[in-house]
């Protein structure tokens, strides 16, 4: 009896690290998926990143009007001086959201105009596959 126990106490051990590994695999995806998104948006394309949004976020916002918002909120900071990832976390589920599978991203970012900032940047797994950005903060 004490085989089976520690057979089963080893796979389930296992599976945690699987799953801990695909986690972080997803993780890594998504900070790829943010951080070429937010090229986007530090370079002023607001228009592509919108197009290479996630089909929630386009559904949510219009293009013009995502435009309109992201000036308003992010020309008046200046450009960018830095930015530094200081957590993210895997979920899947989100507050006003259908279930999938998200992860919420936060960086620690200076501007010329505002020395310290919280962006918060929520790619999520889309449709096609791909890791997209389906939200954007800035505190």
């Amino acid at each position: 009896m004490r085989t089976i126990g520690r057979i089963a106490v080893c796979g389930a051990l296992l599976l945690a690290g699987v799953a801990g590994y695909a986690q972080e695999a997803k993780k890594q995806a998504a900070q790829e998926a943010a951080k070429a998104w937010l090229a986007l948006v530090d370079a002023g394309k607001y228009a592509e990143s919108w197009e290479e949004a996630a089909s929630l976020f386009k559904d949510a916002v219009p293009k013009a009007k995502w435009e309109a918002m992201v000036a308003a909120g992010r020309k008046p900071l200046g450009e960018l001086k830095s930015r530094h990832l200081s957590s993210a976390r895997y979920t899947t589920e989100m507050p006003g959201a259908p279930d999938g599978e998200y992860v919420v991203l936060q960086y620690r970012a200076s501007f010329a105009n505002k020395k310290s900032a919280t962006e918060t940047v929520t790619p999520m797994l889309d449709k096609d596959g791909r890791w997209r950005v389906s939200g954007y903060f800035i505190r």
